[in-house]
């Protein structure tokens, strides 16, 4: 009988409003995010996250004061076992562990854990069905980084994206298709428009050669190419969130889309198409913030798809690409086991 960890990351939130502020300079002190030399991109942390704090504290007290992310995948990684145990069998002994990226539990505390349940085999699953050299590939250089510090040596691959999984796709399309269908029952006869939102980038690190916002893209076409079998005249946009600082973002915005809708008299179906677990951009940001934008813009009708979350379609994907990862024996694949993006998109480094 063999052993398999799974460890699936994500950014982590805070479980305190003491903690909100320390979770801020973790975030903004990693390379990946803020790409300046180390001295300076420490003192910049120090500042953005004591001036952003204030702001941070008033949007996770909506949330009692702490984030529920980390409750939410462990949701989902009790789920995912599940489906890992029933697809395996009894030849192997399965473990789905969490490492946040910018509060508990970092990479280090889980990796020590992993070497004590001695696997045979680690697949790194990144909770961003979307790759970025800002989410996904820091938490997986931060993980070889805690792996190697505590002597973690099993066997590892990692499957760093998975835009167009059909599981991930699946549900999004289901979920997506029951907002479509309220705001036709509550709005008949007003036009409707599909807005995929997805946390937003700098344009420099796009233009840098990361794929991000070229797979958010693979996944909205792939999600409106399942609903255009049901709704034919299906509207829709890709648009961007979160956007801070002085920087120019991609675009078009969520807000400007929102205010767009508004001018064409359309009911807005909003699907976070990059998050897939509840926290505090879709909580705050998409059901109230926007919420209350539809409402000054005079949106005929507002409906917020919910995350993938723990549903049945999600989950089975995620186990049966894990599943395929580790009999590739490929240090690194997308979910079709191969390299996604074209080499214009030099920030990719599957092979």
């Amino acid at each position: 009988m063999k052993k398999l960890a799974v460890v699936l990351f994500n950014l982590g939130g805070p479980d305190s409003p003491e903690a909100i502020e320390p979770f801020l300079r973790n975030l903004f002190s990693d390379a990946a995010i803020i790409r300046a030399p180390g001295p300076i991109r420490w003192l910049l942390a120090k500042t953005i996250s004591r001036r952003r704090a204030p702001v941070a504290q008033k949007i996770y007290a909506h949330l009692g004061g702490a984030s529920p992310l980390l409750e939410n995948t462990q949701v989902q990684a009790s789920g995912l076992k599940a489906h890992l145990d029933t697809r395996l069998g009894t030849d192997w002994v399965t473990k789905v562990f969490i490492a946040m990226r910018y509060w508990h539990p970092f990479a280090e505390e889980t990796a020590a854990q992993v070497k004590d349940f001695a696997p045979d085999e680690v697949v790194l699953l990144p909770l961003y069905p979307q790759f970025s050299s800002t989410t996904s590939q820091s938490s997986l250089e931060n993980w070889e980084k805690a792996a190697q510090k505590c002597g973690l040596k099993a066997p590892t691959r990692s499957l760093c994206c998975y835009p167009t999984d059909v599981g991930f796709i699946t549900s999004v399309a289901r979920l997506t298709a029951q907002g479509v269908d309220e705001i036709m029952a509550n709005h008949p006869g007003v036009p409707r428009r599909v807005l995929f939102s997805a946390h937003g980038l700098p344009q420099k690190i796009v233009d840098g050669g990361d794929p991000y916002q070229w797979q958010v893209e693979q996944s909205s076409k792939a999600v409106v190419d399942l609903l255009k079998t049901k709704y034919e005249d299906l509207d829709y946009s890709i648009c961007y969130q979160s956007r801070v600082g002085p920087l120019k973002w991609i675009g078009p915005d969520t807000e400007d889309e929102i205010k767009r809708a508004g001018k064409d008299g359309c009911a807005v179906i909003l699907v976070p198409i990059a998050f897939v677990s509840e926290h505090s951009e879709t909580l705050v940001e998409l059901d109230i913030e926007y919420k209350e934008l539809a409402t000054e813009e005079m949106i005929p009708g507002y409906y917020r798809v919910p995350t993938v979350g723990a549903s049945a379609e999600f989950l089975d994907g995620l186990a049966c690409m894990i599943i395929d990862t580790a009999d590739r024996g490929i240090k690194r694949c997308s979910n079709q086991g191969r390299r996604l993006c074209s080499k214009d998109w030099s920030a990719c480094q599957t092979k």
